[in-house]
């Protein structure tokens, strides 16, 4: 069975999806939802669904054992970053070689990178005229969204969209397809 830990620092819904989409399934399973924020929302919506949650903090993450640890304790075989904003240290992409996906709100390898999470790209996206921006789900490196592209999905954008209404747009394509990739690459 793979069991999937997942890392998310805000409100947490795209972590509730995945939790909802494989919470029938025999072979996948969510074991852990793990927040370096002690007050995001995420927490509260894994323990409506009953599944453990871990609170650590950004010197605990690279500190190499303490989160680790934990990970092991729950036999996660598969990290999922949902909403997640530290980088995952080199030593735990080692541990999990090809098991850590990330969710990006935008086609990369456009608008990535150290600071380009939320509403700091859509409002790029939106002032440099994008016709169309999207999702990319891809394999977490040792670089800021520079790992190898799993899946992207695309939206138009109209000419007279705000930064909120790409925003709406991209999180119903990551609502629709982030637990569907998520499955189609477990082993």
């Amino acid at each position: 069975m793979a069991k999937i830990a997942i890392f998310a620092s805000g409100s947490g819904s795209n972590a509730e999806n995945i939790i909802r989409y494989f919470s029938d399934n025999k072979n996948v399973k969510v074991v852990l939802v793990l927040s370096n924020q002690p007050c995001s929302g995420v927490l509260i919506r894994a323990q409506l669904h009953k599944i453990p949650t871990f609170i650590f903090t950004k010197d605990d993450l690279n500190e190499r054992t303490k989160v680790h640890d934990v990970l092991k304790d729950y036999n996660a075989s598969m990290i999922v970053l949902a909403g997640f904003l530290l980088k995952i240290p080199l030593y735990m992409i080692k541990a999990y070689p090809n098991s850590i996906l990330n969710i990006h709100p935008a086609l990369l390898p456009k608008y990535g990178g150290k600071g380009m999470y939320g509403m700091n790209v859509h409002r790029a996206v939106v002032e440099n005229k994008e016709e169309k921006t999207g999702i990319t789900i891809h394999y977490v490196n040792e670089n800021y969204d520079e790992g190898a592209i799993i899946f992207q999905a695309t939206c138009d954008i109209d000419e007279h969209d705000l930064p909120e209404d790409v925003k709406t747009k991209v999180q119903g394509l990551e609502l629709r397809h982030f637990p569907s990739v998520i499955e189609s690459i477990i082993p």
